[in-house]
């Protein structure tokens, strides 16, 4: 009888364990889900400015905590879709670290697209950017790029977000 019951609770342990996933520079969407057929003519186009934080400094400089980002593209429109060329990630030095995607993408009106930045991805450093590159087909609002940058260790938590800035 005891091995009745032993048996069960060892095939529960066991199949209820799930296998940790490496953490990286990830984003839930996948962007060839996102891919426009084509791009607007005339229209409005854009070029943003995002400041992103992998990591800041903590008591000293030579101290640094790191952060998870959650990097934010909103289409405030409740009619027309927006269409993103490009999102360039560059570290702190200016130099590019990541594109992305590699072809224009649409966001639906009133829809919210989210690229994930691990907090055990420093390639951004302390002073890391995204320059945004977006277009639509009609005059419309722009597109809202924010990112929440957030960290937690023991009792401590720290949290804050930052908003794009349109440079054209």
């Amino acid at each position: 009888m005891k091995h009745l019951i032993l048996i069960p609770l060892v095939i529960l342990l066991l199949t209820g364990c799930n296998e940790e996933v490496p953490l990286s520079s990830t984003s839930p969407e996948d962007w060839s889900k996102r891919r426009a057929k084509t791009l607007p003519e005339g229209g409005r186009e854009g070029e943003t400015y995002l400041s992103v934080y992998s990591e800041i400094y903590s008591y000293t400089a030579h101290r640094k905590f790191n952060l998870t980002a959650t990097v934010s593209m909103r289409n405030m429109n409740t009619s027309d879709t927006i269409y993103v060329r490009s999102a360039s990630y560059f570290d702190t030095g200016g130099e590019a670290v990541r594109a992305y995607f590699d072809h224009p993408i649409f966001i639906r009106p009133m829809e919210t697209v989210e690229i994930v930045i691990d907090d055990t991805d420093l390639a951004g450093g302390t002073g890391g950017n995204f320059i945004f590159e977006w277009r639509s087909d009609s005059t419309v609002n722009a597109p809202l790029f924010e990112a929440v940058m957030i960290s937690t260790s023991g009792q401590q938590g720290l949290s804050f977000v930052t908003q794009g800035v349109a440079l054209k």
